[in-house]
C-alpha cells in the first residue's frame, strides 16, 4: 500500500477536488491519502470561507485519510515559501507521491523548468527582471521563456515549485501532475467542474449546489467568512500603526508610503487594493501583505519561523491514523494531535479569522480533533 500526497486549500472544495481524489484512486491501489491544508487564510491573501474544521471534516468524508495543517507563516505568502513548507512537511510524514493539478499536465516539461530555476543564468535574468519593476509571475515567465519554455499558469508555476522544493529536499517523493479540468482563475460557471474563484465571487448571488459535492455543500449555507468582512478591523489596525507599517512581513521597497497616502480614502478592501496596485506589485501580493498587517504578522516572526517547527494533525480516519502511527517514531519534529504551547501564533491567527463570526472556534482551536471512522 502506498501514500499519496495533496496540498490544498479547499476553499471550498468543489467537485474538481472531487475529480483530483478520484484520479489518485484510479492510479493507485488503495493508498493512503495524506493532504496538506492551510487554515483559516489562504496563499492569496483571503480568509478561507469555511473554517478549517469544517474543512478537516469534508476532505474526511471525501476519502481524505490524514488531513495536516500548513502552518499560516508557509500557507499565505508567495509560492516559493508555500511550497517549502508543504512539501517539507510531506517529507517528513515520508509520503510516496505528491499529485497535484497543472494546467499542462506534462510532468517533464514542469521538471525541465524546475531544473533551469537551479541555474545562476536563470536567477541572472530573473533578478534583471524583478528588479526592473516587473511583478514575480512575469519575472519568472519571462526568464523562463529565454530557455524556450512557456509557463504563466498559476498551477503550472506552483507545480515548478512544489518539483524545485523536492529536489531541493533531496525528497525520495515522487511528483506526480494531472491536468486541471478547470481554469484556476476563471469566472466561468458553464460546466459542472469550476474554479474555487468563481465559486467565491458567486456563492452569495446564486446558488451553487451543483459545483460541489453533497457533503460540501451543507456547509456553505452560511457562517461564511469574506476578507472584505475584516476591512474595519485592517483600516484601524493601519491607522493605528501608521508609522510603524514596514515592521510587517512583505511590506517592503517603501510600499508603506503608498499604504499611508491611501488609506484614510479607502472605504472597501477591494479600494484600498485598487489604490495600492502597481505594476510590480500584483493583486494577490498586496493582498498577503494586508492580511500580515491585519494579523500582525512581523519580518521578525516570518525569522524565527521559517522553518517547519512542529506537524499539527486536524484529524484521520483509521487509515490514516494506521498510517501515523507507523511512521511518527521517524519524525524529528514534534507531532501533535492536540493544542500545544508551540501553537500560540495559530491561536492568534483563529483569534483574529473569528472576528466575524462568533461560533466557538477559539475553543475548537484549542480543544479539537477530528476522527473518523
Amino acid at each position: 500500500m502506498c501514500s499519496v500526497g495533496i496540498i490544498a486549500e479547499y476553499n471550498p472544495f468543489h467537485n474538481g477536488h472531487r475529480y483530483h481524489i478520484d484520479k489518485i484512486k484510479e492510479m493507485f491501489n488503495n493508498p493512503t491519502i495524506v493532504l496538506i491544508m492551510s487554515g483559516n487564510f489562504t496563499q492569496r491573501g483571503d480568509a478561507s470561507i469555511i473554517n478549517k474544521w469544517d474543512k478537516t471534516n469534508i476532505a474526511l468524508d471525501n476519502d481524505i485519510d490524514l488531513v495536516v495543517e500548513l502552518p499560516f507563516e508557509f500557507a499565505c505568502q508567495s509560492a516559493d515559501i508555500f511550497a517549502y513548507g508543504a512539501c517539507k512537511l510531506l517529507n517528513y510524514l515520508n509520503v510516496d507521491y505528491l499529485v497535484f493539478g497543472s494546467e499542462c499536465g506534462d510532468i517533464d516539461k514542469l521538471k525541465s523548468i524546475a531544473d533551469i530555476q537551479g541555474k545562476k543564468e536563470y536567477n541572472d535574468l530573473f533578478k534583471k527582471y524583478l528588479d526592473s519593476g516587473i511583478s514575480y509571475p512575469n519575472s519568472l515567465a519571462k526568464a523562463v521563456k529565454n530557455f524556450g519554455f512557456i509557463i504563466n499558469k498559476p498551477n503550472d508555476i506552483l507545480g515548478v515549485a512544489y518539483i524545485r522544493e523536492l529536489n531541493k529536499l533531496n525528497s525520495n517523493i515522487i511528483p506526480i501532475t494531472i491536468k486541471r479540468t478547470s481554469d484556476y482563475n476563471s469566472k466561468s460557471l458553464d460546466n459542472d467542474i469550476v474554479s474555487a474563484t468563481s465559486i467565491r465571487e458567486k456563492i452569495k448571488e446564486i446558488d451553487i449546489k451543483k459545483y460541489v459535492p453533497e457533503n460540501s455543500y451543507n456547509y456553505l449555507k452560511d457562517n461564511l467568512y469574506f476578507i472584505d468582512d475584516y476591512f474595519i478591523y485592517l483600516k484601524y489596525k493601519i491607522i493605528s500603526e501608521i508609522d510603524n507599517l514596514y515592521i510587517y512581513q512583505t511590506v517592503d521597497e517603501g510600499i508603506e508610503n503608498k499604504i499611508k497616502k491611501v488609506i484614510y480614502n479607502s472605504n472597501s478592501y477591494e479600494e484600498l487594493i485598487n489604490n495600492i496596485k502597481s505594476k510590480r506589485y500584483t493583486r494577490s501580493k498586496i493582498k498577503r501583505m494586508l492580511l500580515h498587517i491585519l494579523v500582525s504578522f512581523t519580518k521578525e516572526d516570518a525569522k524565527k519561523m521559517k522553518d517547519i517547527r512542529y506537524i499539527r494533525v486536524l484529524g484521520f480516519n483509521k487509515k490514516g491514523q494506521k498510517y501515523l502511527n507507523k511512521i511518527k517514531k521517524n519524525i524529528s519534529v514534534p507531532l501533535y494531535t492536540n493544542f500545544n504551547k508551540n501553537m500560540q501564533f495559530e491561536l492568534k491567527i483563529t483569534s483574529v479569522y473569528s472576528l466575524t463570526y462568533d461560533n466557538d472556534l477559539i475553543k475548537k482551536e484549542i480543544s479539537n480533533l477530528i476522527i473518523k471512522d
